[in-house]
Formats: structure tokens, C-alpha cells, sequence
């Protein structure tokens, strides 16, 4: 099955048709709003931003496949998402209840689902790895959405100023991605000892006196880019001079080593040993070191437990951070290396060698 999808001319319902065969599945029901994504390769089915559920589902069967969906959604999501993508609308009124007629298109087959539903085996792990490795538009359409995350997040970094508040620089943030259509589906901004305090800061009132983190991940056609940048308004501190140099190497360090055929526990671990290298041993429990992402921030949080094989055409997210900084970019696993993909070229960068050859890292982004 490995073999199928690392072709990359494979689409999402190709590979999902396939792996329905090996399995002696009848069909499957989508109903998460990534899934949904997924395979109509970049449409969306949600009315509310901030529920995993859509208002429309998918049901995949050998001969055919259908839209449900109720009478009140259905002419936008014919006319705009699912237009000549061969869906067959069954639909209700917007006070009954789908359920049915998803249990009568079902009967007497043996149908797989995306979350629970009654009757049918919850297969939503399995698909984590199924959708992982990208088709040649998902990479497209991937590395678009990478490139314009990062370059919003170093392009609000360079126009923020001491006294704007974390609501206000989130603001900056979620008004660009908005403007292009991009779900700005995480936004942490933490200034000055917030960023001490606490990894997984969420905006405040707080006003921003010499040093913030920036950090986004951005989703747009199910797809989702992660990456943090920092800025410090006059010359660094000692600590931080430092901590940016160790928590580069811990960084490069990983995501070097995230290659086909490794298992991501085997990544974790040398983290874990980059961490005490680094003189923070401990430092790798205050936070989780990212994983696997693509269609979801992080597919699974990498441990040191985790068996899954890394894979060609997978993206992963690396998140290590030490006192005072942090990491965060998304690569896109190639068979001959790995491509950041929320590398700009337009930031301030620390030269990093390991194993004879010199990479860039973002660095702190000072400002006078």
C-alpha cells in the first residue's frame, strides 16, 4: 500500500478506493471538515469556524458517491464546493435529521466512518496515515499556504511596536490570514516574561515592552502550516544570545534526522538527547516536540512511544524550544532531503553545521 501513495499522481479518492478494497470495506462516511478537505482535494463543508464537524458529509461507495447534507445548505455546496466533482446530492429538510438517510444508503453494506458513528467502525486513525503522504496538487496547494503563513507572521513581526498589546498583534495576525481566505486556525502571541512563563500562550491584554513570539498555524482547503518567529526591540540579552544557538542545533538536529524509513520515536529520542547536549535535559516535558501535520496542526504528538515510520511526501512540524525560545517550522519530506517549507529567505537566520554541511534557522528578529 506505501508504495501506491508515494506516487504522487494518486488523488485522495484514488488512494481512498484503493485502501477500501484491501480492506474489504463496502464504502466509507466522511463527516470531519479535514476529511471533507481531503477528499474533494481543497472544499469546505463548515458553516461554525470552531467545531471539527462540517455541515455537509461524504459517502464513498464503490459505484458512486453522495453529498448529504439538509435543503438549506445544499444549492451553495452544489453550485460552489462540489461543482462537476460528480456528487450526487440526498438531502432533508434543515429540522430532520441526516442519520437516516445516511443508515438507508448504508444498509447491507459494510461501511467504515471518520468518527463515530452508529453501526459502523470508527477508522480516523487509520486515515491519519492514509492522507499523510501528499498528492502533486496537495503539495501545491501546501506549499502556497506554507510560504504565505510564514511570510504573514515575519510581515506583522516587522510591523508590531512596544506598547501594542497581544489582542492587538494577534489582530495583525488573523486579519491578513482572513483577508486571503486562510483560517487562522492557531494564534499564540506572548510578550516579554510571558514567554518565559508559559509555552502555550494565548493572546492577552498584555503590552509588549522588548520581546514577543508570533505563532500560527494556518489552515486553508483542510491543509494546515505551522511556524513561529520571534523579534526583540534592542540588543539581546545574554541568556537569550546564548539559548537561540542551542535551540538551533536542537532543531536542525531533528528535522535532519526526520528521513524515510526512521520511526518518529527514534526522532523524539534525539531530541530528547539534543535537550541535555544543550544543558536542558528536562526542558523537552514543558512542551510537546510536534510530529506529524498536513491535514491536521499535528496529526499525532510525537513520544517516545510512537512506532509510525516516517514517510516520503509526509510534512512534519518540529516545536522544540529552551528557555526563553522556541522553534517551529513545517518540512515536506522528499526522497532526496527535506524542504522547509515556511522558509522565506527574507528573515534573519542563524547559520547552524551539522554533520559537514550548514543550514539556516530562523533567528530572533531584532528591531531598533
Amino acid at each position: 500500500m506505501t508504495k501506491i501513495f508515494e506516487d504522487i499522481t494518486v488523488s485522495p479518492e484514488q488512494k481512498v478506493r484503493i485502501w477500501l478494497r484491501e480492506k474489504g470495506h463496502d464504502g466509507i462516511l466522511f463527516r470531519r471538515r479535514n476529511n471533507f478537505s481531503w477528499i474533494t482535494e481543497g472544499k469546505v463543508n463548515h458553516i461554525v469556524q470552531t467545531t471539527e464537524f462540517g455541515v455537509a458529509d461524504i459517502l464513498l461507495l464503490d459505484d458512486k458517491k453522495y453529498c448529504i447534507t439538509v435543503k438549506m445548505e445544499s444549492r451553495r455546496l452544489m453550485e460552489e464546493e462540489l461543482v462537476n466533482l460528480g456528487f450526487e446530492l440526498v438531502e432533508c429538510e434543515w429540522y430532520e435529521s441526516t442519520h437516516q438517510i445516511i443508515e438507508k444508503l448504508s444498509k447491507g453494506k459494510a461501511i467504515v466512518a471518520d468518527s463515530y458513528f452508529p453501526g459502523m467502525e470508527d477508522v480516523s486513525s487509520a486515515l491519519i496515515q492514509l492522507r499523510s503522504q501528499l498528492s502533486i496538487s496537495e503539495k501545491e496547494r501546501y506549499e502556497w499556504l506554507c510560504k504565505f503563513s510564514a511570510e504573514t507572521l515575519e510581515g506583522v513581526a516587522r510591523k508590531i511596536l512596544p506598547g501594542m498589546s497581544e489582542y492587538e498583534i494577534s489582530s495583525l495576525v488573523a486579519a491578513a490570514c482572513m483577508k486571503a481566505g486562510v483560517n487562522p486556525q492557531v494564534i499564540l502571541i506572548a510578550t516579554d516574561d510571558r514567554i518565559y512563563q508559559y509555552r502555550h500562550p494565548i493572546p492577552t491584554g498584555k503590552k509588549l515592552k522588548k520581546y514577543a513570539m508570533l505563532v500560527l498555524c494556518a489552515e486553508k482547503g483542510g491543509l494546515v502550516a505551522n511556524v513561529t518567529r520571534f523579534v526583540h526591540f534592542g540588543s539581546l540579552p545574554e541568556e537569550l544570545l546564548i539559548n537561540r544557538k542551542k535551540l538551533a542545533l536542537i532543531d536542525v538536529q531533528m528535522n535532519v534526522a526526520t528521513r524515510p524509513g526512521r520511526k518518529v520515536k527514534d526522532i523524539f529520542q534525539k531530541a530528547v538527547n539534543a535537550y541535555a547536549e544543550a544543558g536542558y535535559p528536562e526542558d523537552w516535558r514543558l512542551l510537546h516536540q510536534g510530529g506529524l501535520t498536513g491535514y491536521a496542526s499535528r496529526e499525532f504528538l510525537a513520544t517516545m512511544n510512537s512506532e509510525e515510520e516516517i514517510l516520503v511526501n509526509q510534512a512534519y512540524a518540529w516545536n522544540p524550544a529552551i528557555r526563553g525560545v522556541k522553534s517551529e517550522d513545517t518540512i515536506l519530506i522528499e526522497s532526496e532531503d527535506n524542504k522547509f517549507l515556511t522558509h522565506t529567505g527574507n528573515w534573519t537566520y542563524i547559520e547552524i553545521e551539522h554533520e559537514g554541511r550548514v543550514y539556516l534557522r530562523p533567528d530572533i528578529l531584532i528591531q531598533d
